[in-house]
């Protein structure tokens, strides 16, 4: 009588949250449709169609690629962020950033190589000046 309706076998996600918590290992990569919020550790890549939010307690060694995400924890990977990467102080962040835009707080720990992607491209800022 209410369900909702479903396009395609896909479920409704607005509003939906997954989220790991605190003290939670999970070796393995992790496929989400909904944001997630993540407070324990991820050994693995780590691939969602809306935001990731990783806690200051959290730790990801792995890639991870999303619309947007917010770092409060630890990052050591290949960051593929089609809009906002919120860098927060408590962050630290190793590896590569892809991303569209980026806010960085003061405090937070970044070793990186960042590419700015315009518009959703895929290819990295140098590769177009090379072409």
């Amino acid at each position: 009588m209410f369900q909702k309706s479903k396009e395609n076998g896909s479920i409704d996600q607005l509003g939906k949250t997954n989220r790991i918590i605190e003290a939670t290992i999970i070796r393995g990569d992790i496929e989400a449709l909904s944001d997630i919020r993540l407070d324990g550790e991820l050994h693995g890549n780590l691939k969602v169609k809306g935001k990731v939010v990783v806690g200051p307690q959290a730790k990801i060694i792995g890639n991870v690629e999303c619309e947007n995400a917010d770092v409060e924890g630890f990052v050591e990977g290949v960051l593929n962020v089609k809009d906002l990467l919120h860098v927060k102080e408590t962050a630290t962040i190793k590896g590569d950033l892809l991303i569209g835009r980026l806010s960085v707080v003061p405090g937070a720990k970044i070793q990186v190589k960042c590419d700015m992607v315009i518009g959703g491209d895929s290819t990295s800022s140098s590769d177009k000046k090379s072409k």
